[in-house]
């Protein structure tokens, strides 16, 4: 009984610290995520970043649609799970138990997921407008459940799901 309790003090604690350094676990909606996917026709040529990607859901619809996915998870909980998850997706979904902060994101990321806390959400949208700078390619960046303040209005609302697009800005 002992080690039940310490083994559930554990992963309580584990869950609480990764809420606090990001945001709390919140499971997206397979139905939600798959009618977004549709909606911005994702395709074998798209690659996702799923930022805090949980339990992988949104990895595997991804994989699903015939996207690559790359997943950053820092609760190795979550990390497993989703790797699990995606198991039979493994050749399109890679989970890295990474603070995505200190991330180097691939050149050819088309779309960016994330569930992103009104605390850190204009800094994830500004970590993919720096992304787009970087790379010269547009982006879809999508938010679920919150709207990016100070930023144009998302081009699309699918649900709970702002969907903006990213451009390079012209430099001349």
């Amino acid at each position: 009984m002992l080690i039940i309790g310490i083994i559930s003090g554990f992963v309580i604690a584990l869950f609480l610290l990764t809420a606090l350094i990001g945001a709390p676990y919140v499971p997206s909606h397979r139905q939600d995520v798959k009618a977004l996917f549709e909606s911005i026709a994702l395709n074998n040529k798209d690659v996702v970043v799923d930022i805090g990607s949980g339990d992988g859901v949104v990895l595997k619809v991804a994989a699903q649609a015939g996207a690559r996915a790359i997943g950053y998870e820092i609760n190795p909980i979550l990390v497993a799970i989703a790797r699990l998850r995606c198991y039979s997706y493994r050749h399109l979904v890679k989970v890295k138990c990474l603070n995505f902060w200190q991330a180097q994101f691939p050149n050819d990321v088309t779309v960016f997921y994330t569930f992103g806390e009104s605390r850190d959400i204009r800094r994830l949208y500004n970590l993919a407008r720096t992304h787009v700078q970087r790379t010269g390619k547009k982006v879809t960046f999508v938010s679920y459940s919150f709207r990016v303040p100070h930023a144009d209005a998302p081009e699309q609302k699918k649900g709970a799901m702002y969907i903006y697009t990213l451009q390079p800005l012209q430099v001349n």
